[in-house]
């Protein structure tokens, strides 16, 4: 069920087309819209921007970031001067404010069809100032990716315990595809590559990060540890999850945010340097409510072919090819990546 917060365009979203458990009219502060929604299940929040007092201020819009879930919130802008100036979008994109639009249209669009960062990156500014007029757009406004990018495939690895073993795991990853594809693997906001001695392996910034996508595009797979860098997750086609599901790493990832395990139940979630048996990771699911895409075992970094590895990236959708150099079964991708 969804939730309507309206003020100036209270008329037209109360005729879309969704089911709504609770609206509210008129002007409320940030505090009393965190207060009542911060505690309360809802599938997605119609929030007319015009209803927050002082929505101007891009602090206000910060505020509300940090207490509530955006990615289910719909941020209709009311198309003032302050609101559609190319510097607020690009705040609200920091803030990973992704779902926002000038018309109701866009509300619809964007209900069924939300952006991640890759629909809004020309929009955010990191070394480049953007001139664009954003008055005037209907449908969608938020949409066009920035660079353009090929049918690839670009795979993050994210860290959610600390050392999960993201870095080698890219690394390893890469030199395992690169057998049958042309595979690139980046590293964000790091140089830990540089104890690799491999080719095609890249070390950026998180604000270099899509011109590097887009430098090569033509590669078949793209892999990018992201580090604590959410531009990255915005930028891939998908996004591992990686835990080591040690006590004591768990126990400390909880301590210092209690929310988290939440936050990617329903996302890949990888058991990486997971000696646990089946009956284990079974039990570890049903204590944390996730559910786990795969668990895979120490690596052997060294190693020229890591057969455990094999199974994993078939399970994501890579095709194997037993006779290198010769003309067999042709190279692309199946299922996810289809």
């Amino acid at each position: 069920m969804n939730v309507i917060i309206a003020n100036k365009y209270r008329d037209a979203l109360a005729n879309l087309d969704i089911e709504v458990i609770k609206t509210l009219e008129g002007e409320y502060t940030v505090d009393e819209i965190i207060e009542t929604f911060k505690n309360f299940f809802f599938q997605k929040m119609i929030l007319d921007v015009t209803a927050l007092k002082d929505y101007k201020n891009i602090k206000t819009l910060q505020q509300l970031s940090l207490s509530l879930d955006m990615d289910r919130v719909i941020l209709l802008l009311d198309g003032s001067p302050e609101t559609s100036d190319p510097e607020y979008l690009s705040d609200l994109i920091s803030m990973r404010i992704y779902n926002f639009t000038m018309n109701v249209d866009g509300v619809k669009w964007l209900y069924e069809h939300p952006n991640t960062y890759r629909d809004v990156a020309q929009y955010h500014q990191l070394d480049t100032t953007h001139e664009t007029n954003f008055t005037n757009v209907s449908v969608n406004p938020i949409s066009t990716p920035y660079p353009e990018f090929k049918q690839n495939v670009v795979i993050c690895f994210k860290d959610v315990t600390p050392g999960a073993g993201a870095t080698t795991l890219t690394y390893i990853a890469k030199k395992q595809l690169a057998r049958n594809y042309d595979a690139v693997a980046i590293e964000v906001d790091k140089h830990d590559f540089m104890y690799f001695d491999e080719d095609k392996m890249y070390s950026v910034a998180s604000s270099e990060l899509g011109n590097t996508i887009s430098k090569h595009s033509g590669s078949d797979v793209i892999l990018i540890d992201a580090n604590t860098s959410t531009v990255a997750e915005g930028l891939s086609s998908e996004t591992i999850y990686l835990l080591e599901p040690s006590k004591i790493q768990l126990n400390k990832l909880l301590a210092r945010d209690p929310k988290v395990l939440e936050r990617i139940k329903n996302k890949k979630v990888v058991l990486n340097q997971c000696m646990l048996s089946e009956q284990d990771v079974s039990d570890f699911e049903y204590e944390t409510k996730l559910n786990i895409y795969y668990k895979i075992p120490p690596l052997n970094d060294q190693s020229s072919d890591n057969e455990a590895l094999d199974r994993f990236l078939v399970k994501l959708g890579f095709y194997k090819q037993e006779s290198s150099g010769q003309t067999g079964e042709k190279k692309g991708f199946k299922g996810l990546f289809k």
